[in-house]
């Protein structure tokens, strides 16, 4: 049987971690830093955890 492939867009986009919840990136951190302020930067840096009702679609498309 061949096997199944990881979806390459989200294995970019999404890692789970040792208790096995997803987590993302946030949006509006990659250009135009130079207008926002240092405070709105340093809370973008931090990920954050998928909401539940699509982590049943990302673990899918992760091969989870």
């Amino acid at each position: 049987m061949p096997k199944n492939k990881t979806h390459s867009g989200a294995k970019k986009r999404f890692r789970i971690t040792g208790s096995g919840k997803v987590m993302r990136e946030q949006t509006n951190a990659r250009h135009y830093l130079e207008h926002k302020a240092t405070k709105r930067k340093r809370r973008l840096a931090a990920d954050q955890v998928v909401s539940p009702a699509d982590v049943k679609s990302i673990k899918k498309l992760l091969g989870k």
